[in-house]
């Protein structure tokens, strides 16, 4: 399997992120689970100045709308995902 291409990142970009669960499998398996994401939704607000217009958790998959000050959404992503 090939890698994704890198993205593009600038200073005031907006990017529509999604990431998936391995196999489709769930990745939220309580609402504790989506409160506790949502946190790390704020802690990168708070650590990399990424601003979250809009998401959507899914059972399986999130969607967010971000907008990144700093064009620093791989370190962003790597917190969110890896928290």
């Amino acid at each position: 399997m090939m890698a994704r291409p890198l993205r593009i990142t600038f200073p005031g970009a907006f990017y529509h992120v999604t990431s998936r669960g391995n196999e489709r499998k769930n990745i939220y398996k309580s609402k504790r689970d989506r409160q506790k994401f949502l946190e790390y939704l704020g802690e990168a607000h708070e650590r990399y100045g990424a601003i979250i217009h809009a998401y959507c958790l899914m059972t399986n998959h999130y969607h967010l709308l971000i907008e990144t000050p700093d064009a620093n959404l791989p370190q962003i992503m790597k917190h969110v995902n890896s928290s």
